[in-house]
């Protein structure tokens, strides 16, 4: 049976390819190709595939074992975190930022030591509610997959959380950032049951990341 390796679609998907290089692994070459209608691609192994899914997806196949390793943003490890996935390794690839933003003219303006219900516009629901919690807030989600910047403008929250990697994309739409929930790259991540049962496998490519992390 394969060893399936899912990848994350976008920038991470070509920040990893010359990481994969280094570990030996060469996919057919569209995988890269994101307009490829084809989502699952042989490699130079016989016996490892490479599956290429939304990045927010790659850490749930690989709890539920659709795939035995994955590479997968840490974001969606504290999002979800599922007790089924173990991340052994940091990629140092994909690196940027969940961060709390504002519209600039009311940047600073929120006193949170007495505010106690907030809006918030996230695709992380979970850690935006931990964030405001540990603050004594209750935050009230309003889950968004994308354009998040958009939300303050137009009445939709008070405050956005979101992935920041240059913040031109918040300068563009006035917003400023005004707290880092937490530091982001991309891990390699094995599904726990599937390094118990094939320890060998999986242990050997988990070795092969690592020695491409030092080459």
């Amino acid at each position: 049976m394969s060893i399936v390796l899912a990848l994350p679609k976008g920038r991470i998907l070509k920040d990893a390819g010359p990481l994969l290089a280094r570990a030996g692994i060469f996919p057919e070459a569209d995988y890269a190709d994101e307009s490829s209608r084809r989502m699952r691609f042989p490699t130079n192994h016989p016996e490892l595939d490479v599956i290429r899914v939304r990045s927010f997806d790659v850490a749930t196949f690989v709890a539920f074992g659709a795939a035995q390793i994955g590479i997968c943003g840490s974001d969606v490890l504290m999002e979800f975190d599922y007790p089924e996935v173990y991340a052994p390794l940091d990629l140092g690839i994909g690196q940027c930022r969940i961060s709390v933003a504002e519209p600039k003219d009311d940047a600073g303006q929120t006193d949170f030591t007495r505010a106690s219900r907030i809006r918030v516009a996230s695709k992380y629901p979970n850690m935006a509610k931990k964030h405001f919690a540990a603050k004594g807030i209750q935050a009230e989600i309003v889950a968004l997959n994308g354009a998040m910047e958009l939300a303050p403008g137009l009445g939709l929250s008070r405050l956005i959380v979101d992935l920041v990697q240059t913040g031109s994309t918040l300068k563009a739409n006035g917003l400023v950032e005004t707290d880092v929930i937490a530091q982001v790259s991309s891990r390699l991540i094995v599904n726990r049951i599937a390094l118990k049962t094939r320890p060998d496998e999986i242990g050997a490519w988990i070795e092969a990341f690592r020695k491409a992390l030092s080459a």
